[in-house]
């Protein structure tokens, strides 16, 4: 299992620690930001390939925000892919 931890820009949250394994997201954990919405995020995000979260999270916006704590995952993980 590969865990790391991004730091967020632009959000309210302050980073995001995620666990994959096999591709399969394991587990997101946002620290700051909406509880109720960041939580929701994650819980959706679990058993995603890292593919598909890219795909479904990419390009969400927060108001008038050029993105969101959705977005800065899909941007976490587009980083860990470019590490891969």
């Amino acid at each position: 299992m590969h865990t790391f931890t991004y730091t967020t820009r632009g959000v309210c949250s302050r980073s995001i620690d995620i666990s994959i394994e096999d591709g399969v997201i394991q587990s997101v954990t946002y620290h700051g930001g909406c509880s109720g919405n960041t939580q929701g995020v994650a819980a959706l995000a679990r058993g995603l390939t890292v593919e598909d979260a890219i795909e479904r999270l990419s390009g969400i916006r927060c108001g008038l925000k050029s993105t969101s704590c959705p977005d800065q995952l899909a941007t976490a993980l587009r980083e860990y892919q470019s590490k891969l």
